[in-house]
């Protein structure tokens, strides 16, 4: 589902350059549910967003569902991204203005022909997440793991066959990670939906298929 090949990101600025990521060589396999894990500034979120194609390498080459997604650009990169990926982010990215369905149903909105059962869809995914009862709710008036069911939702609509999760439960409780782990688990397992997920829980990453472990931006194990 995901290749990486000799990925290297360098950041630079006029007095410096930093090595975020070096020489990265990584597959995924469909249906896989994998972990990241590192010390912080190791390069793990540099990592997930080359995957997700929200960054670049500075060399090497991306490969996602079998495309290579680096020769990607503009509309038809976001157009290739829309349709094969989904995020999940430690902070939820909810738009505190929306009702929680309008927030669900915002992906559609930016594909083409998307918008038609674009409610009829948010229903399903929120039901699937256990939120039916608080479709019209706004974020303000949700807990931190029924705002993370929420961005969950939201990457679902789109039926992404990959997942990428940035730190899912790092904002929750220990009762609440868990139940957001089993729901991810159980999305893995019941839909074959791949998942990539950068965590520092060991406990969480032990749960998962493979765990691969970054050091100063290079690939340990």
């Amino acid at each position: 589902m995901i290749q990486l090949k000799n990925v290297t990101k360098v950041y630079r600025t006029k007095t410096i350059e930093t090595l975020a990521l070096n020489r990265i060589n990584l597959d995924v396999e469909a249906g896989e549910f994998l972990s990241i894990m590192g010390p912080s500034g190791c390069g793990k979120s540099t990592l997930l967003n080359i995957m997700g194609l929200l960054d670049r390498a500075s060399e090497g080459e991306v490969f996602v569902n079998g495309q290579a997604a680096h020769q990607q650009r503009g509309k038809a990169l976001a157009r290739f991204r829309y349709a094969h990926l989904g995020f999940i982010f430690q902070s939820f990215h909810l738009i505190n203005d929306l009702s929680v369905i309008d927030n669900v149903t915002l992906p559609l909105l930016y594909r083409r022909g998307g918008g038609g059962q674009a409610r009829q869809r948010a229903e399903a995914v929120l039901e699937q997440v256990g939120l039916s009862n608080r479709k019209y709710h706004f974020p303000g008036q949700l807990s931190g793991g029924q705002k993370q069911r929420v961005a969950i939702a939201r990457a679902l609509i789109g039926k992404p066959s990959i997942i990428l999760a940035d730190e899912p439960t790092g904002n929750l409780d220990s009762l609440m990670g868990t139940e957001i782990m089993d729901l991810l688990i159980g999305l893995n397992r019941e839909r074959g939906t791949t998942i990539v997920m950068v965590t520092h829980d060991e406990g969480m990453a032990r749960k998962t298929d493979r765990l691969v472990r970054l050091f100063d931006g290079s690939q340990v194990n």
